[in-house]
């Protein structure tokens, strides 16, 4: 492993840094929150708002869903921006040295949480955040730059930890990532460059059987032998009946699109972009997520007809891709 450079050096020394004093929560754990949370969430775990069925579970009581820990200390908008002293947080000083070395860009890349105990009405909780490591340079499809993780543990009203959270960001230089502007020999040489293989398929029990007939140019709906409802993607299980006995139908490969996005970042050299990533709705009435081929991006609409036509990307994959399907020309003539 190479020597640090001497900014690498500085960054690295913001590791294990406090942020600043503990920031309290403005409210205790509340009904009204927790109600406007599971509400927003669509979460209807009656532990959360029914006091009876709460008083019957294993708590014995109310409790906050633990993925609300950073919302009870959450800042406000124009919050927390300097210490106590009026000074720039150690966290805004480091953030401002990558800026001004030309790290301007930023994006979240990851967070965890870890909880140590739900949370019951009339918790008080407090933040302690420090900075917990600083990465060297890295080259990322998005530029080049550091990786930032932060560590925020959150106390109850008797000191004792309830749960943690790691959040990490990357600064980094725009201009600097896989799309970058090339000169034109580097462009040329990567046109020349075989594109790489797709990912492998995670195959299973349960959805051999359809990437198998993809590979013959089939496209197979699993179907329940209880009650016959079509599903996909495939499952041990019908969800309608519960019956685990099922067969399959053969599609007629014909459907219209029923969503789409395309796509731009980030890129997988794997796939061209920008890439049309499409939900089909077949004939049949299931949908599945596939690619279109043979449209530009700006062309493709809710509601295009479409039909399935099978792609070989390399000897061992193939998957059925849909393209569009051009409007029958109307004629007409004397009889």
């Amino acid at each position: 492993m190479g020597e640090l450079s001497p900014f690498e050096e500085q960054l690295a020394g913001y590791a294990e840094q406090s942020v600043g004093a503990p920031t309290p929560a403005p409210d205790e754990v509340n009904q009204a929150m927790i109600r406007h949370w599971v509400e927003a969430m669509g979460d209807e775990l009656p532990i959360y708002t029914d006091a009876d069925a709460a008083a019957a579970s294993v708590h014995g009581q109310i409790v906050a869903p633990p993925v609300m820990l950073q919302a009870w200390v959450m800042r406000g908008i124009t919050g927390g921006r300097a210490s106590a002293d009026g000074k720039p947080s150690i966290q805004n000083e480091l953030y401002a040295l990558l800026d001004d070395a030309g790290f301007s860009s930023v994006v979240a890349t990851n967070c965890e949480q870890t909880y140590v105990r739900y949370l019951t009405l009339g918790d008080r909780l407090s933040m302690s955040t420090v900075i917990e490591s600083v990465s060297g340079e890295k080259q990322t499809g998005l530029g080049i730059g550091h990786f930032v993780t932060t560590r925020a543990d959150y106390s109850d009203q008797d000191g004792n930890l309830v749960g943690s959270m790691r959040f990490r960001i990357l600064k980094f230089k725009p201009g600097t990532g896989r799309t970058a502007k090339k000169a034109p020999e580097a462009e040329a040489t990567e046109a020349t460059l075989p594109r790489p293989n797709r990912p492998r398929l995670s195959l299973n029990e349960d959805n051999r059987f359809w990437f198998d007939a993809a590979a013959r140019n089939e496209l197979l709906i699993q179907r329940c032998k209880g009650c016959g409802d079509l599903r996909h993607p495939p499952g041990p299980a019908c969800p309608s009946c519960g019956s685990f006995e099922w067969d399959t139908v053969e599609s007629s490969g014909k459907g219209t699109v029923y969503s789409f996005v395309i796509t731009h970042h980030p890129q997988v050299p794997a796939f061209g972009y920008p890439l049309p990533v499409v939900l089909i709705e077949l004939e049949e009435g299931t949908r599945l997520v596939s690619n279109l081929v043979g449209v530009e991006p700006d062309d493709v609409e809710i509601g295009m007809p479409v039909e399935v036509t099978f792609v070989e990307f390399d000897d061992e994959l193939t998957l059925p891709q849909f393209r569009p399907v051009a409007p029958a020309t109307a004629t007409s003539g004397a009889t």
